[in-house]
């Protein structure tokens, strides 16, 4: 699986969209009214055309999950941060063609996707990672504890947000106040 802006003609909103109303027609659900609310926030930002801060997760042939991912400094820290928020999933993870674990999977691929991204082409230092819901976060309770190989100094969670900060930020941010 892999995070990626939706640039590519076949990983535009319009082509994810037809790939997700192929999947919740196949189980009998009429897409128009199923994707009434959650897809509201994407339709507004490609109104006029592809959005630069709109990615989508992608095992090469499927989209799974999309978000808006944007670089942003915010008073509360230092540097800046990654903000991944309109989470949004395939109809498979909703109509019950995947189970739980498989969402699971899903949502735990595009927390990775997005730590991928602040050490690559969006560098970052923390993270603000809002899930689908404050269930989702079970998910993530083992990020909290910390460890020597985790890339974390801090994790909270709290209701549908996951905030950390990346070891490495920490440290800079340290030299850069001596």
């Amino acid at each position: 699986m892999r995070l990626q802006p939706m640039k590519d003609p076949d990983k535009s909103w319009r082509s994810i969209k037809a790939q997700w109303k192929k999947d919740a027609e196949s189980v009998g659900e009429e897409f128009s009214t199923f994707s009434m609310g959650s897809y509201a926030a994407f339709d507004g930002l490609t109104k006029d055309g592809d959005h630069p801060t709109l990615c989508c997760l992608s095992d090469g042939e499927k989209v799974h999950a999309a978000c808006q991912v944007s670089r942003l400094m915010m008073s509360k820290f230092p540097t800046p941060i990654l903000r991944a928020r309109f989470i949004v999933v395939s109809p498979v993870y909703e109509l019950g063609q995947a189970d739980a674990d498989q969402y699971a999977q899903i949502m735990v691929a595009l927390f990775s996707g997005i730590i991928w991204l602040s050490r690559d082409t969006l560098s970052a230092g923390h993270i603000r990672f809002f899930l689908k819901s404050p269930g989702d976060s079970q998910f993530f309770a083992a990020l909290q504890v910390a460890t020597p190989l985790s890339p974390f100094s801090k994790v909270t969670i709290e209701g549908a947000l996951i905030e950390c900060s990346l070891k490495e930020a920490e440290g800079s941010e340290t030299a850069q106040t001596a």
